[in-house]
């Protein structure tokens, strides 16, 4: 399929290009030194990514460690509310730690245990990606260091608890708004320095190249096995699909397997507490180009130019910015980016929850909101959502600060 003079049928050999951009979005802006180390990390991952030992030995964790592949749930109930539009949810909340960040923390710490490093750094926001990268790290034997910002860690006391558990070492951010931009700036600084022994495993499709690629193909098993599930459940193609974007993981892991298809695609941001600077962190949507991490992209930036504070419901989507990968599809017209408020998500977590059985993370909830709004514009069809992660780490946050509903 065509889009935008853009072939999707080829568009995985062809995004990013060599230099790591998809149109003018990406590339790696760090020092010389830093990249020599990203070099290293670009050469092994595109040799050990061909290897069928590799290819062979991640299929075996993800079957047999994981739990893959993870179903898809008819959401017939919830359902009911819109006419005859059919909600359906691909269930990577039923993945070995409770979310898909356990798709491409497998991945990065076989490569890192391939390149022969001794420990993993990562930083962490809602603690999904740091319970992953931490259970991955005890898994194949190496330390590991989660760098996490003071208020998330008091928001996700749970996931503090389980990482520690696993033996990483969390790190208190204290920095600036203490939340995840400044939890990817100290695990960034603490790679410049251990980069020899250790390799830094970003939790999305952020950062320099290969980091958007990288996590994009360890993530694409979403979009491969949602696919093929819906279209064995219900004989063809979901009419949309729908996922929550913070720097867009999860999104891109089950875009992939719908670009080249007749599908609408919706990537959703957190709106949080309106459209002023600082009460939301939808980049997409009212963001202009800018470097930061390493990368170029869409981002929120302050009357210097410079990231701008950012507030979400959700600790996981609290990011002054967005993968490039997305930006890119944002341009060309091929995904669609909205917003859902705080309050539109609350009222989303609870209906899945009481009418379903499912308790969604808030991350993924701001997907479901966004679904209910999309069905109630449908007289008929199917919308299939990504549900992320589930919601035990963000139940204490949500009774403690707005009560049961």
């Amino acid at each position: 399929m065509k889009y935008n003079d853009i072939d999707f049928t080829t568009y995985f050999k062809n995004y990013p290009d060599k230099d790591g951009y998809f149109g003018k979005y990406g590339g790696s802006y760090i020092s010389p030194e830093l990249q020599q180390a990203i070099d290293e990390v670009t050469a092994a991952y595109k040799t050990i990514s061909k290897s069928t030992k590799f290819i062979s030995e991640l299929r075996r964790i993800r079957r047999e460690f994981q739990g893959r592949p993870t179903p898809i749930s008819h959401l017939d109930r919830l359902s009911s509310q819109f006419n005859g539009v059919q909600l359906y949810v691909k269930r990577e909340d039923l993945n070995h730690t409770g979310a898909h960040k356990i798709n491409h923390c497998m991945g990065e710490v076989l490569l890192a245990k391939y390149m022969g490093k001794k420990k993993v750094i990562a930083e962490t926001g809602a603690g999904q990606h740091g319970v992953a990268l931490a259970t991955a790290a005890a898994y194949f034997g190496l330390e590991c260091d989660i760098y996490m910002g003071a208020v998330d860690i008091k928001k996700q006391a749970p996931n503090v608890a389980r990482m520690k558990i696993l033996g990483a070492n969390v790190i208190e951010v204290t920095e600036g708004l203490q939340t995840l931009k400044e939890a990817v700036d100290a695990a960034f600084a603490a790679y410049a320095k251990e980069y020899k022994d250790a390799i830094y495993c970003i939790g999305s499709v952020l950062g320099p190249h290969p980091f958007p690629m990288m996590v994009r193909d360890f993530q694409s098993i979403i979009g491969v096995e949602a696919r093929e599930q819906f279209v064995g459940m219900t004989g063809e193609l979901p009419d949309a699909i729908v996922a929550c974007v913070g720097g867009g993981s999860n999104a891109m892991g089950l875009f992939s397997g719908f670009l080249d298809d007749p599908v609408e695609i919706y990537g959703i941001e957190p709106l949080g507490r309106g459209t002023t600077l600082g009460d939301h962190a939808a980049s997409l949507k009212y963001g202009s180009e800018g470097i930061m991490h390493g990368f170029n992209s869409i981002m929120l930036k302050d009357e210097n130019g410079e990231p701008a504070p950012v507030y979400s419901v959700a600790s996981g989507l609290d990011y002054p910015s967005s993968g490039p990968e997305h930006a890119f599809l944002r341009d060309i017209g091929r995904v669609k980016y909205d917003v859902i408020s705080d309050e539109e998500t609350l009222e989303a977590f609870f209906m899945l929850s009481r009418m379903e059985g499912i308790i969604p993370a808030i991350e993924s909830a701001h997907a479901v909101a966004y679904a209910m709004k999309l069905a109630k514009t449908m007289d008929k069809g199917s919308i299939l959502i990504n549900l992320s992660g589930r919601g035990d780490k963000d139940m204490d946050y949500i009774i403690e600060n707005y009560g049961i509903r």
